[in-house]
């Protein structure tokens, strides 16, 4: 191929704790909706945050694993957004100082046969941050209900940097990262459940080329061969679409993974 993929990953992982964020309520998957809420969740005024000593180690221990530097002072932010979906209508996160700061993971490509190691490759971490998870829509007919259950749940954003060249690059890093963060007991992981998003930036330049093409996000990936069935659908469509000497638009993308195929959100 004349053109190469540059990929970034966007790995949501909630953390294994007994209650949220920034409250002593509790968070666990299947409980009926809206029964694991308090004021603070449900951003009632007069209410003030207290942060889950708890969330904070276990980060350190995901920025420690992966070699990431861990800064005496990290800052919190707030996200401001306008959606039924966060209560208080911000969102408490990091960015420009979170908790962890760079780091790398190690991944493992196939090898020619099962007993053949494949090629093995660094991915360097941009950042780690800490901030709440918001809660869960689901759209019925011409409705949307909404369940708080997850809202304020503890959650790690790992951001990698651009340095994935391929659909399977991207499977193996998040096979990989599942595994560390499942076997140091920091999280479950389980992505059927929520437990581990992602999102996928995607774009693609001739083979040589030392600038980035024009990057699409891809959002609604829930399983991580969703992620490399994504990514493929993604990078074939952009290779199509340059040959056929169109433009690409920066947008964000919708996954379709029943019909295999990926649609503009905005």
């Amino acid at each position: 191929m004349k053109y190469e993929a540059v990929i970034g990953l966007e790995v949501h992982v909630q953390l294994k704790t007994c209650t949220k964020m920034f409250t002593r309520a509790p968070y666990r998957y299947g409980e009926e909706p809206n029964t694991l809420t308090d004021p603070v969740v449900l951003g009632m005024p007069g209410t003030l945050p207290v942060m889950n000593h708890e969330a904070i180690e276990k980060s350190i221990c995901v920025g420690l694993m992966f070699g990431s530097h861990v800064p005496e002072l990290t800052k919190w932010d707030r996200k401001h957004y306008f959606y039924p979906d966060m209560p208080k209508n911000y969102q408490i996160s990091q960015y420009d100082e979170p908790i962890c700061q760079g780091g790398e993971g190690e991944i493992e490509l196939p090898g020619e046969s099962r007993n053949v190691m494949g090629e093995h490759k660094n991915i360097r971490l941009t950042r780690a941050h800490l901030e709440e998870d918001v809660g869960k829509l689901t759209h019925e007919g011409n409705f949307s209900l909404v369940d708080y259950n997850r809202a304020g749940a503890p959650l790690l954003e790992i951001v990698t940097e651009p340095d994935i060249r391929s659909s399977e690059e991207a499977f193996a890093f998040l096979t990989s990262l599942r595994t560390h963060l499942i076997y140091a007991g920091l999280a479950e992981c389980d992505m059927e459940k929520g437990g581990m998003r992602c999102d996928a930036n995607v774009s693609v330049r001739l083979k040589g080329a030392s600038e980035f093409g024009t990057k699409i996000v891809l959002k609604n990936l829930n399983t991580i061969s969703g992620v490399r069935n994504g990514i493929e659908y993604e990078i074939k469509r952009q290779v199509k679409a340059l040959e056929a000497g169109e433009t690409l638009v920066k947008e964000t993308r919708r996954w379709d993974a029943e019909r295999g195929v990926a649609h503009s959100m905005r």
